[in-house]
């Protein structure tokens, strides 16, 4: 069984947060694939290859939806039950360094950003993303132009172990 090592994902969100990693594809909408890569460097297996709707995987050029996209890695967190695990929880300040928030900035059901918890604060997390680059945000990310009154949010605490 592999440990999620909550403090090589950290470390590898505050190395590339404002950069790109050359071993990776960027995307113009890059926050998922900045994510992946943090979740990845924290020891989560890949697997689902070379399914593109189902699994968590990047190789050969190719990757799956939920590699790439807030929305699908949303739905993949809320259903795996083997690998990359984790737990949706009802507050921020359930969550920990390495946890993940999904954000819908229009409150239309579709979660459009994704980040990774770098630091608890007072209680609360910051974030760092990519696509606009951010490092050590607060998370509700209230100053963002995406920002509407209609955002939700949704918090996954990523399992500590993976099956």
């Amino acid at each position: 069984m592999a440990v999620y090592n909550r403090s090589a994902a950290v470390a590898y969100a505050q190395k590339w947060w404002n950069s790109y990693n050359p071993a990776f594809p960027v995307f113009d909408v890059d926050c998922t694939n900045y994510v992946s890569q943090c979740l990845l460097a924290g020891g989560a297996p890949m697997r689902g290859k070379p399914n593109r709707e189902k699994g968590w995987w990047l190789g050969n050029n190719t990757w799956s939806l939920s590699w790439s996209t807030p929305h699908s890695l949303r739905w993949y967190l809320a259903g795996s039950t083997i690998g990359l695990q984790a737990t949706q929880v009802d507050s921020p300040t359930k969550l920990i360094q390495g946890d993940l928030i999904f954000y819908d900035f229009e409150g239309d059901g579709r979660f459009d950003h994704s980040t990774i918890v770098t630091s608890i604060q007072g209680g609360m997390p910051y974030v760092n993303a990519h696509t606009n680059n951010s490092q050590n945000r607060f998370w509700s990310y209230d100053d963002s132009y995406a920002h509407t009154p209609s955002t939700r949010y949704i918090f996954f605490h990523v399992k500590d172990n993976f099956s």
